[in-house]
């Protein structure tokens, strides 16, 4: 409840508050400090030239600045016949896919629909649905088949019949 009112807080008239800040003046410069401020007067009165040297524009700077050009380009790849990459290999999705938009799926993997189906095919049946069945069917490997099947469960729902000295609902 606290990150709800803190999150409101904090979000309450963002956007007056953003064009605020963005609308501001932009900072000054720090203030120089006063000895300093001191030195640079004694040194622009004793060299009045100093101050044109910064404020000319030097041409011949200039020029070689305009002569820089940056040119960038990917490099060309050699496009060969023979160097194409092998097409993925896919297959169609096995069973009731609830309807899901699934065009095809990549071989060597499965959806999860078809997980929860070949996990509960091979708890119900064992003998019929074997690791090696099962790499068959879906393409898969049979190391990956052998371990979803020893690391992964599917939910069971266990409904215990009344008992006398369970608690009557009302």
């Amino acid at each position: 409840m606290g990150a709800s009112v803190a999150r409101a807080i904090r979000n309450f008239n963002l956007e007056n508050r953003a064009e605020r800040e963005i609308s501001k003046m932009k900072p000054s410069p720090a203030p120089r400090h006063p000895s300093t401020k001191s030195l640079l007067r004694e040194q622009m009165s004793a060299h009045p030239d100093i101050k044109q040297e910064i404020d000319r524009k030097d041409d011949k700077l200039l020029s070689l600045l305009k002569d820089v050009y940056v040119d960038s380009k990917d490099p060309v790849q050699a496009k060969d016949a023979g160097t194409r990459p092998e097409p993925k290999e896919y297959r169609l999705p096995k069973g009731n896919h609830f309807d899901m938009n699934i065009e095809n799926i990549p071989k060597g993997k499965i959806s999860i629909v078809e997980a929860l189906t070949l996990l509960n095919n091979h708890k119900l049946y064992p003998e019929t649905w074997t690791a090696e069945k099962i790499a068959k069917e879906y393409h898969l490997e049979q190391k990956d088949v052998n371990s979803l099947l020893k690391y992964f469960v599917t939910f069971e729902v266990k409904i215990f019949p009344p008992d006398k000295k369970a608690i009557q609902s009302k």
